[in-house]
């Protein structure tokens, strides 16, 4: 008798009954087990307890505001966190992003966009080790040497163009805020300056795209910060 496969627990936190009936029955029907929680304070019960792999949360709960789940969330667990939400403003996507969210959707949605957003958190989870090697496309960075090849051959960095090619592949497939990267690259004085991060994202395009001006591996999500593309699971 064969063991069944893993069903990675997903906990959707958002008061909508009509959502949570959708989620639930795409999330079953792609292998996943669904926990539901209709408040903040279910949600973080239920957090706690169940451990879940993925969480989905929306932001406009009844008894308190998504954002405080989130930063409740953020002082015990890791658990990647989806948010879902009618909010489409950036400073909401910038707040939830800088608390600790991994992505943020809008509402209404794609089925299918959601499937692989959630796939991209699941990878999260599991974060590259040190001694890694990423690789996406024509890109490859070992973290272990700091040698980064674009379809094979070496690319020459500056200490700060490697530092923040470091931070966006140890986050790859998630959004990092323009305050995140300053703080990180430059120190936590020049989280305004962003005109620093402009330049540098357009020297790393030169150095890491096909075509920089057609960028497939360093994104731009407008007003919020950027992307670098998860590789495919097989690659």
């Amino acid at each position: 008798m064969s063991e069944k496969p893993h069903q990675p627990a997903v906990l959707i936190i958002d008061d909508e009954v009509q959502i949570r009936r959708l989620l639930r029955v795409t999330l079953e029907a792609n292998g996943y087990r669904v926990l539901e929680a209709a408040t903040g304070n279910e949600g973080l019960v239920a957090a706690a307890q169940w451990r879940p792999e993925v969480i989905v949360l929306d932001l406009g709960l009844p008894d308190m505001d998504g954002s405080m789940v989130l930063k409740r969330l953020r002082e015990w667990s890791q658990a990647p966190v989806l948010v879902l939400s009618v909010r489409e403003g950036e400073l909401d996507k910038v707040s939830a992003l800088d608390l600790g969210a991994d992505d943020f959707m809008t509402k209404p949605f794609s089925t299918a966009e959601f499937l692989a957003r959630l796939r991209v958190a699941q990878r999260h989870a599991q974060p590259l080790e040190e001694n890694a090697v990423f690789r996406c496309g024509h890109l490859q960075v070992d973290l272990s040497t700091r040698i980064v090849t674009l379809k094979g051959q070496e690319v020459k960095m500056t200490p700060t163009e490697y530092s923040l090619l470091r931070l966006l592949v140890r986050n790859a497939g998630k959004v990092v805020t323009h305050r995140q990267i300053l703080k990180e690259v430059w120190g936590p004085t020049y989280v305004e300056q962003t005109h620093y991060l402009r330049v540098y994202v357009a020297h790393l395009r030169e150095k890491i795209e096909t075509d920089p001006s057609r960028p497939e591996l360093l994104l731009t999500e407008p007003g919020v910060g950027y992307r670098l593309m998860m590789p495919p699971p097989h690659q």
